[in-house]
């Protein structure tokens, strides 16, 4: 039996987290599933962010590092961060870019091996990991003398050889959404002698994650998708309390440093996981995050990660089985994971023809969502859709399923206009 619209008003009638869309300022007539690329603003962030901008920094000026708590707010934010992540208090810090902090913790974890296992010389990951994360990699064995392994996700257990050092990994791929069980993999690189290393980016605030009982070594996780925190906004670090001290980061900057305003001329590093901070932190932006990660927050009055995570999936199901339905013949595909524990919280659909044309067709009518290019050989172009439990409900699902259904019919997406490539897909 199909899936009514009438269904679906039901299903948003008797969901829990329904008023928790009220949190957010989302342009009327707009269906938006691209929250898995940038989250939706938080009602509170403008006030915020104007707050800092005209009171604290306009009118206290510098006197706002101690009377507004500004030194503070990396780890504060970071506190709030480790509630959805299962790190405990002091571990996590709000501080510059995903990239920036993979550098970072890689490059420790590079030194924890080298000291304990000098003869491991090899990083592994999987080929469709996110491009940033194969980069900063990269970059790192060139200038250490290792070597970069790239597997596709059934070859990883194979990989894991005696000459590995470190297994990094996304935990929701970015273009399929398949998520990789954490307790298991991090169990099985630890039994091969390698450390693990996760990227949180499709994670944080989308899905349950459990880094203390995953027993994880070190992880990283960006601040402007699920948890809402604007373009550009400071990502976190989290480093397992056994190794944090036993190492320097390596850009050892003064904000890591154990006694900063002391200006000593050499470097005496923070202990635990403040000095994974390097220069001066960004306050407005950190501002805006700290507004961000309150709305996912809000979610633990009436259920927390465990209901997010009940209503992505029943989102995501939805949107699968009507595809399925009402868009045959259309020369879709599926690529995310059926199985609920091998899914995140997006749904990528490919396409040989016209992925991107269709995204463009959609866009237009107000259902947003994103494109991935494929490679020419084993991944597909693709679709992408993000849905954020916090504020898409299921007529959202409907509707979106309804317009895709308009644009491949009609043709619509063949118009010029949807087929001229914009600098940011």
């Amino acid at each position: 039996m199909s899936t009514t619209l009438q269904d679906c008003r039901a299903l948003d009638a008797q969901d829990p987290l329904r008023a928790l869309r009220e949190l957010f300022l989302i342009p009327e007539g707009t269906i938006y599933l691209d929250g898995n690329s940038l989250g939706v603003m938080p009602r509170t962030a403008p006030a915020r962010v104007a707050d800092v901008v005209t009171r604290e920094w306009g009118t206290d000026l510098i006197q706002s590092w101690n009377k507004n708590g500004w030194f503070a707010i990396p780890g504060r934010v970071g506190d709030k961060i480790a509630r959805l992540i299962g790190a405990a208090p002091g571990t996590v810090v709000a501080a510059d870019s995903t990239s920036i902090n993979l550098f970072k913790v890689l490059s420790a974890a590079l030194n924890l091996s080298a000291a304990e296992h000098p003869q491991r010389k090899r990083i592994v990951s999987e080929r469709s990991n996110f491009p940033t994360d194969l980069y900063i990699a990269e970059a790192l064995c060139k200038e250490r003398g290792f070597e970069l392994v790239l597997v596709e996700p059934e070859e990883i257990a194979a990989a894991l050889t005696p000459e590995v050092a470190v297994l990094m990994l996304t935990h929701v791929n970015y273009r399929t959404g398949a998520m990789h069980d954490m307790p298991a993999v991090t169990a099985a690189a630890h039994a091969a002698g390698a450390l693990m290393l996760w990227d949180l980016a499709h994670s944080a605030g989308a899905v349950p994650v459990d880094l203390t009982g995953s027993g994880a070594d070190y992880a990283v996780g960006c601040g402007y998708k699920y948890l809402n925190g604007g373009p550009g906004a400071p990502a976190f670090v989290w480093v397992n309390p056994r190794h944090t001290d036993r190492f320097w980061q390596p850009l050892a900057g003064w904000w890591g440093h154990a006694t900063p305003f002391a200006f000593t001329p050499d470097y005496q590093p923070a202990p635990g996981i403040t000095r994974y901070q390097c220069g001066t932190q960004p306050m407005i932006s950190l501002a805006a995050l700290d507004c961000g990660v309150d709305t996912v927050l809000a979610a633990e009055a009436v259920g927390g990660m465990a209901a997010l995570r009940k209503k992505s999936l029943a989102l995501t199901d939805l949107f699968i089985s009507l595809v399925d339905e009402r868009c045959q013949g259309h020369g879709l595909g599926l690529a995310t994971p059926m199985n609920h524990a091998q899914r995140g919280s997006q749904v990528c659909l490919t396409r040989d023809e016209g992925a991107y044309a269709i995204v463009q067709a959609l866009i237009a009518r107000g259902v947003v969502g994103d494109y991935r290019a494929g490679d020419g050989a084993k991944h597909k172009d693709i679709l992408r859709f993000g849905f954020t439990p916090l504020y898409i409900g299921f007529e959202d699902v409907w509707h979106s399923v309804e317009h895709l259904k308009q644009v491949l019919e009609s043709g619509e997406w063949k118009r010029a206009e949807f087929n001229q490539k914009h600098a940011v897909t």
